[in-house]
C-alpha cells in the first residue's frame, strides 16, 4: 500500500476485549505503527484543566494540554500488558493530535479510521467533517459493533459511501486475529477486496466478511455462548470453578475460560454488550437470554468489574503460595465473599487429558455420563443450534462463523467443526429430546443424505453450502501453503516420529517437526541430515517450519534427565555432540536453509534458527536461550553462534571493545531473556538484520519458501567453518565472574546461578585460559559448550531444576 497513514480517533467500544475504557483508544494505532504505518491518533479536546497542568500554569491553549487525551491513549498503549507495540520505539509511527486542530491531516491519509463513543448522532457529526476535509478515494471505516454500518454512512457523498464500511478489530489488535470487514450496499467491491488484502498480508490479520447485523459474527456468537453458560450454571449449580475447568483447554477454548475472560474484559463491557443484543434483536428466539443475571447486577453495583478494579470473579491475594505465585481467591456468588479456590474434580476431565486432538477430545466430553457430560451436551447443544440458525443472517456461510470464532475468541475449532466432531446424529437425538425445531440449515443437511458440514478428499476441503445445498470447495488462497493439505496429497516424502519431509513444490523441500511440542530428539537430528542429503539429490532449498500452536520448546530434556539418573554420561555426551553436528550440517549446508519460527521458539529452537542460512519469522515469535533456568548453558551450538555474531558486529574501529559485544550476550543467555516478538528477537541478537518478518502467520510457510528460492536463484554458495573466532581469553572471563558476584551480592540471582554463569563465561571466553585474546575455531567452542553441558548436568542443582521444570512447566530459579 506503499507510504500509508491512518488517522485513528477514541474509541469507547465495547465486545470481545473492546473494553471502552479511556485508556484503550489506541491499540489499533499501535498496531498499524508494528507495521510500519505511520497513523495520526486523534481525540477531543479537554474542556477543562486537570490538577497536574493547573499546577503547572498551563492554560487550555497549550498544544500539551489540547493533547491530553491523544497523548494518553498512546501512554497506555505503551504501558499496556501484553505490550501493544512490538517494540516501545515503534511508538515515534504515531503522531498525535486533536479533532479541532488536526483533522485536516486526514486530507494525506488513505485510510481514515473512526472509533468515537458508540452514538450515532456523534459519530455522523464527525463524518461530516471529514467528508469536507478527506481525499476524494480514500477509505473511511467505523470501528463500531453496536450501531448499523449503513446507518452512518446515509445521507452522504457518493465517493464518501463508495469507500465507507465497517471494519471490526478485536481487541488487543496485535494479538487476536480477527478484523471483521462490513461492507454497506454501497461500498465498491475494490474497496473490500482492497482492505482485505490489506489486512491479511500487512496487519496480519484474519479477515472475515460480516453481514450487518448487532454485534456481526464473533461478538454474537460468543457473547450467546458465554450468557448461555452462565444460565446453565446457576440452574445446574456449579461452581466458578468447575465453569472454568469445563470451558477451558478441555473444550478447545483458551486457558482464561468463562470468569477469568470475564474479568479480563470487564463485566461493565459484558452489561454493555448484552443490553445492546437485547434492544436490537427483538425477533432473536433467544433474547430473553440476553438478561443481565441477577448476580452480575450486585458485581455491577458492588464494582467488582474484574481486572480494571482489581477484583470480579477472582481476586489476587499479596499472600503467596508455596510456589512463590500470589494466591487467588473465588468469589463466592451465595454469601458475595471471597474464599479459598475449589479444584474441580470431573473423572471424563482427567481422562480427556490424554485426548490430544481437541475434536476427539470434545467428542468423548460429549459423552460421558457424569456432570461434566451433561454440562457439555447442553452447552454444545444449544450452541450448534444457535450457529445453525444464524446461517445465512450473520454470514452466508459456515467458514465465516468458524473462522471468527478461532480468530477472535482463540477457539481451537469452530463451532460446525465441533459439530461434525460430536456428530449430527447425536446432536440431533439432543435436540429432538429437548423438543426442539432443527435450524433450516441442518435439515437441508439431512435432507440431502449428508452428515457432516466439512468433507476433505486428496487434501482438499468443502463445506456445506447452504444456497446450493451441496459441499463447495475451498479454493486455495494464494500466498498461503497448508502443510496438512500437502501430506494429504501424498507429498510427504520421509517421516518418523519426531519430524517429516514434505515436497513444498518448485524444487523446495519442508522439514516440519511434530513431536509433542516439537521437543528435539535424536528423531529430528536425523531428518535435519535427511534433508541436506535431498539438497544434494535434486532440491534447490529447504524450508525448517510447521503449522503447530509453536515452533519448538526446545530439546527432550526428559531423556537428558533420564540419561543422567542412569550415569550414561557417554550417551549425553553423544546426544549434545549429534546436535551440535546437525547445526553445522545446516550452517555450511549445499544449498539454503531457511527456517521459519513462530511462537514459543525456545532452547534449541533458537539454535536451529542461528544455523540456517536466513530466518522468516512470524511477528509473533517469541525467541530465548533459556537453558540457564535448568541449570545448563545452550549447547547445541547457540552459545558458539550468538558469540560469532556478536564478535562480527564489532566495527572495524581500533577503539572498538569486543567485550561490550561479548557482554550483552552474556547477559542475554545468562538471564534466559525471551523476545515478546520477532523485532525484539533482532534487538536480542536471535535475528540478523538479513532476516525478515512475516505479519500472518498463515502465509509464513510460502513466504519462507520464496525467500529460499530467491536465495537459490541469486547464487548461494556454502561457507566453511570459522577458524578465526576471537577469544577474548582471562581479562573477560575476569570481568564477567565480577559481574555475577556484583549480582549475587545483590540479590539479583543465586548461588547456583554464579555456577552456571561462571561455565557460560568460560566458553564466550574461549575457556578462560588464554591470558590474551586468541584466534579459536568454531570446533573449539563446540567442544567447550559440550563439557560445560555434562559438567552441569552431573550438579544436583541441575537435576533438581529439570525434574522441577518437567512438573511445572516452567523453570526453576534458586
Amino acid at each position: 500500500m506503499g507510504a500509508y497513514r491512518a488517522r485513528y480517533s477514541q474509541s469507547c467500544r465495547a465486545g470481545r476485549g473492546d473494553h471502552g475504557s479511556p485508556h484503550r483508544r489506541s491499540p489499533i494505532a499501535a498496531h498499524l505503527a508494528n507495521a510500519s504505518i505511520p497513523a495520526r491518533l486523534l481525540d477531543i479536546v479537554p474542556k477543562e484543566l486537570t490538577h497536574e497542568e493547573q499546577a503547572k500554569g498551563l492554560t487550555l491553549n497549550n498544544r500539551k494540554v489540547r493533547n491530553r487525551f491523544a497523548l494518553a491513549g498512546l501512554d497506555a498503549a505503551l504501558k499496556s500488558r501484553p505490550a501493544a507495540f512490538f517494540l516501545p520505539d515503534l511508538a515515534r509511527m504515531i503522531t498525535v493530535g486533536n479533532f479541532e486542530d488536526d483533522l485536516a491531516g486526514v486530507k494525506d491519509c488513505d485510510w481514515i479510521i473512526e472509533a468515537v463513543t458508540e452514538d450515532r448522532a456523534i459519530k455522523r457529526a464527525l463524518f461530516e467533517k471529514v467528508q469536507a476535509l478527506r481525499a476524494p478515494g480514500s477509505t473511511i471505516s467505523s470501528n463500531t459493533s453496536g450501531i448499523a454500518i449503513s446507518t452512518l454512512s446515509e445521507g452522504f457523498g457518493e465517493d464518501f459511501r463508495r469507500h465507507f464500511l465497517g471494519t471490526h478489530f478485536f481487541n488487543p489488535p496485535r494479538y487476536l486475529k480477527l478484523l471483521e470487514i462490513i461492507p454497506t450496499p454501497d461500498t465498491l467491491p475494490e474497496v473490500v477486496e482492497k482492505l482485505s488484502n490489506f489486512g491479511d498480508i500487512v496487519l496480519g490479520k484474519g479477515v472475515v466478511i460480516a453481514k450487518d447485523t448487532p454485534n456481526f459474527i464473533a461478538n454474537r456468537i460468543g457473547t450467546f455462548t458465554t450468557m448461555n453458560v452462565l444460565r446453565i450454571m446457576q440452574q445446574d449449580g456449579y461452581t466458578i470453578e468447575e465453569i472454568d475447568a469445563l470451558t477451558g483447554p478441555a473444550m478447545g477454548l483458551p486457558k482464561s475460560a468463562t470468569f477469568r475472560t470475564l474479568d479480563l474484559v470487564g463485566l461493565d463491557v459484558l452489561v454493555h454488550v448484552v443490553k445492546n443484543l437485547a434492544e436490537a434483536l427483538p425477533n432473536d428466539e433467544q433474547r430473553e437470554l440476553f438478561q443481565i443475571p441477577e448476580f452480575i447486577a450486585r458485581m455491577i453495583e458492588r464494582k467488582l468489574l474484574g481486572d480494571k478494579t482489581k477484583q470480579g470473579f477472582y481476586k489476587k491475594t499479596k499472600s503467596k503460595s508455596e510456589d512463590g505465585e500470589s494466591e487467588i481467591l473465588t468469589l463466592d456468588l451465595k454469601k458475595f465473599e471471597y474464599r479459598e479456590r475449589l479444584k474441580a474434580k470431573f473423572a471424563s476431565l482427567e481422562m480427556a487429558r490424554n485426548i490430544e486432538d481437541a475434536r476427539e477430545r470434545v467428542k468423548m466430553l460429549f459423552q460421558a455420563p457424569d456432570r461434566a457430560g451433561q454440562f457439555y451436551q447442553k452447552v454444545l447443544s444449544d450452541t450448534f443450534h444457535y450457529a445453525a440458525m444464524r446461517v445465512p443472517e450473520i454470514a452466508d456461510d459456515i467458514v465465516a462463523i468458524d473462522n471468527s470464532m478461532k480468530w477472535g475468541f482463540n477457539w481451537e475449532c469452530g463451532a460446525f467443526e465441533l459439530f461434525d466432531a460430536v456428530g449430527i446424529d447425536r446432536v440431533v437425538a439432543k435436540w429432538q429430546k429437548d423438543n426442539r425445531a432443527l435450524p433450516p440449515l441442518a435439515e437441508k443437511l439431512l435432507g440431502c443424505g449428508k452428515k457432516t458440514f466439512y468433507t476433505q478428499s486428496e487434501g482438499t476441503i468443502s463445506y456445506f453450502d447452504l444456497a446450493t445445498t451441496n459441499y463447495r470447495a475451498l479454493e486455495d488462497k494464494p500466498g498461503i501453503i497448508l502443510l496438512a493439505s500437502l501430506k494429504a496429497r501424498k507429498k510427504e516424502i520421509k517421516r518418523n516420529a519426531g519430524a517429516s519431509l514434505i515436497d513444498l513444490g518448485d524444487g523446495v523441500l519442508c522439514l516440519e517437526f511434530h513431536s509433542k511440542m516439537n521437543i528435539l530428539g535424536a528423531d529430528t537430528f536425523q531428518m535435519i541430515h535427511a534433508g541436506l542429503k535431498a539438497l544434494n539429490e535434486g532440491f534447490d532449498a529447504m524450508v525448517i517450519g510447521n503449522q503447530a500452536p509453536n515452533f519448538s520448546v526446545g530439546a527432550n530434556l526428559m531423556l537428558v534427565l533420564m540419561a543422567i539418573q542412569e550415569g550414561e554420561w557417554d550417551e549425553v555426551h553423544q546426544a549434545v555432540r549429534a546436535f551440535q553436528n546437525a547445526n553445522i550440517a545446516l550452517k555450511y549446508a549445499p544449498k539454503p536453509v531457511v527456517a521459519a519460527p513462530f511462537g514459543l521458539t525456545l532452547g534449541g529452537g533458537v539454535e536451529i534458527c542461528l544455523h540456517s542460512t536466513r530466518v522468516r519469522a512470524a511477528a509473533e515469535s517469541y525467541m530465548g536461550l533459556v537453558e540457564v533456568g535448568v541449570g545448563l548453558i545452550p549447547a547445541g551450538g547457540g552459545t558458539k553462534e550468538m558469540l560469532v555474531r556478536a564478535l562480527d558486529a564489532v566495527p572495524p574501529d581500533p577503539e572498538a571493545d569486543p567485550f561490550t559485544f561479548v557482554k550483552d550476550v552474556f547477559m542475554n543467555i545468562g538471564m534466559g531473556k525471551v523476545a515478546t516478538s520477532a523485532e525484539e528477537a533482532r534487538r536480542l541478537g536471535y535475528l540478523s538484520s538479513r532476516d525478515s518478518v512475516t505479519m500472518n502467520r498463515d502465509r509464513q510457510i510460502a513466504d519462507a519458501k520464496q525467500l529460499a528460492l530467491d536465495l537459490a536463484r541469486l547464487g548461494y554458495r556454502p561457507g566453511k567453518p570459522r577458524e578465526n573466532i576471537l577469544a577474548l581469553g582471562q581479562p573477560a572471563f575476569t570481568k564477567m565472574k565480577l559481574g555475577l558476584h556484583l549480582m549475587r551480592r545483590a540479590e539479583y540471582i543465586s548461588d547456583y546461578d554464579v555456577v552456571v554463569g561462571t561455565h557460560l563465561a568460560k566458553v564466550l571466553c574461549g575457556g578462560g585460559e588464554f591470558t590474551s585474546p586468541q584466534l579459536v575455531s568454531e570446533q573449539f567452542l563446540l567442544d567447550l559448550e559440550r563439557e560445560a553441558f555434562v559438567s552441569l548436568c552431573g550438579q544436583k542443582k541441575t537435576i533438581e531444576r529439570i525434574q522441577y521444570m518437567l512438573k511445572k512447566g516452567k523453570p526453576l530459579r534458586n
